[in-house]
């Protein structure tokens, strides 16, 4: 039997969009002599569609979009992800399921047992475990039919009660098919191919896995939909970030050859780019938007944003706006006016100084007898946030954000100024990754120019002003961020690796203190395995370490 492989690009509540191209991927499917494709988990409405769930109406017209496609199932089978109803009274009233589609009918829904609820993950809020396990059978053929987190609790400490595969390898399974929504960070697809392998070797048994590609907001999936054979040798692998579909023979899958590759795992700074691409250009697509404004201060952090804007949407569709003051110095203006030539984008310069001497004039009364400090370091900021909303207001750009993890952590950036914005694009990426990603971007000719790699990190908002001055060197501070926010190591346990204990306690410190500014900034693209935004939970009134 030929069996594909759809690894599709969907649209959260688009059901035209994502019922159209589920028909087209089966047509395609069937032309090439398949006799099932499979689609990923709640492939029809787009994941996570959250509360979503909470609406009749999107129920309903979820039911309508997976009886269309049943229509379109004929001479050819399909599995499709999409919730279904709980008709029993106990428990929530739906179920994450997958779709048996056969003969223009729906033949068999499966449920999904294993309902993750941690870091991006809330499905326990909708959905209701399966209340049993029992195989698909499809022309001879015994399908152990898993949904996402039904494979990943082969581990020593299991966080569930009982395994979903156990009972159908008993009703003698030939084949282990897992539909998943597996969200993208630089470790994941290392872990997602463990995973695999972990059930493979247990239940001894080929593996054909379908993940979602795209980004949904904050969440980006890579895709990396594979085909195993028993040996866990790879017969088929769609390509990262891309839609695909791809066929394989189950009898390829039920034999192995030593020639067949393993797993591929992608390098992590190329993929992390792949995967930051990929969330502004469908972060744009998604909610019908073409052009982006972003603030350009000739600092490492908005070069790279802009070099990956450009490279998401296009030269044309991305305006940077140089916004020096009386601190600038030369160099901001002319490293940002190279890169522009370089990217090929257009570009605006507006001095702030007026606009900073025209707020100093009107606080002149109330700031008598005070010092130059904060407040007026970020008027400055603040200045430059009215302007580029101005700007986005007038001609309908997004703003990106151009914050990077580093500075989001420990607070060192100003509300309403430089962290405002519709976007963020590095609010994920610590700085040290900043640099290295520079140095990806022009491992094959300069676009990002030298100095704007090399020179000391600043804000510009007061004379001589370097980040040093207020935060340690980031070679120091990102790896206590790392092992704080990604690992949840506490203090003594940080500071028993070989961290200076002063610093430890001061950089936890400012990390919990500056939750409120975090709460309050845009949709952060995830890249780590524990971003700042909806996988990360924190009081801002808490009192721990603070």
């Amino acid at each position: 039997m030929k069996i594909a492989l759809a690894q599709l690009n969907y649209h959260i509540g688009n059901f035209e969009q994502n019922t159209q191209k589920i028909i087209a991927a089966i047509e395609s499917a069937q032309k090439a002599g398949a006799e099932l494709v499979v689609f990923a988990e709640l492939a029809i409405c787009g994941y996570p569609p959250r509360d979503f769930l909470e609406f009749e109406d999107f129920i309903r017209l979820c039911e309508e979009s997976l009886q269309e496609v049943a229509q379109s199932c004929r001479g050819i089978a399909a599995i499709v992800g999409g919730p279904s109803r709980n008709a029993k009274p106990e428990g929530k009233n739906l179920f994450n399921s997958a779709w048996f589609l056969a003969d223009g009918q729906v033949k068999q829904v499966v449920n999904k047992s294993l309902l993750p609820n941690y870091d991006v993950f809330d499905e326990y809020r909708y959905f209701e475990p399966a209340f049993e396990n029992r195989i698909v059978e499809y022309k001879g053929l015994k399908i152990a039919l898993t949904i996402c987190e039904d494979l990943w609790d082969l581990k020593d400490d299991p966080m569930y009660t009982r395994n979903p595969m156990d009972p159908l390898v008993e009703q003698g399974a030939d084949l282990m098919i897992n539909i998943a929504a597996s969200p993208f960070d630089y470790d994941h697809a290392q872990a997602r191919n463990q995973v695999l392998h972990r059930n493979m070797e247990h239940y001894q048994l080929p593996l054909i896995y379908i993940n979602h590609i795209g980004a949904q907001t904050e969440l980006i999936f890579d895709g990396g939909s594979v085909a195993l054979d028993v040996a866990g040798k790879v017969v088929a692998q769609c390509p990262y970030f891309e839609e695909d579909l791809q066929l394989v023979e189950t009898a390829d899958l039920l034999t192995t050859t030593p020639e067949r590759p393993d797993f591929v795992v992608p390098e992590k700074l190329s993929v992390i780019r792949q995967a930051l691409v990929c969330g502004i250009r469908d972060y744009f697509k998604k909610l019908g938007f073409e052009k982006a404004i972003l603030g350009l201060s000739g600092g490492i952090d908005s070069a790279l944003t802009l070099a990956l804007a450009v490279e998401a949407l296009g030269k044309d569709n991305v305006r940077a706006v140089m916004l020096p003051s009386q601190f600038s110095s030369d160099h901001s203006v002319s490293d940002s006016e190279a890169l522009v030539r370089n990217l090929g984008c257009p570009a605006d310069l507006l001095p702030i100084q007026n606009v900073y001497e025209a707020f100093e004039a009107t606080l002149a009364a109330p700031f008598k007898d005070t010092q130059f400090g904060l407040a007026e370091e970020n008027i400055q900021a603040r200045a430059r946030g009215v302007l580029l909303m101005a700007l986005s207001n007038k001609f309908g750009y997004i703003l990106l954000n151009t914050s990077n993890k580093s500075e989001a952590a420990v607070g060192y950036g100003t509300l309403y100024g430089d962290m405002c914005g519709g976007l963020s694009v590095l609010g994920d990426v610590y700085k040290t990754e900043v640099f290295a990603l520079c140095r990806e971007i022009n491992k094959d000719g300069e676009i990002i120019p030298e100095n704007i790699i090399t020179k000391p990190p600043s804000a510009e908002l007061r004379p001589d002003q370097k980040d040093s001055d207020s935060l340690p060197e980031y070679e120091e501070l990102d790896p206590i961020l790392k092992l704080y926010i990604e690992h949840r190591k506490g203090p003594r346990e940080i500071i028993a690796l070989g961290h200076d204990a002063a610093l430890v306690k001061r950089i936890l410190r400012l990390v919990n203190l500056n939750e409120y500014k975090r709460f309050q900034t845009p949709p952060i693209l995830r890249v780590s395995p524990k971003a700042f935004g909806m996988g990360r939970r924190m009081p801002i009134v808490g009192k721990y370490l603070s």
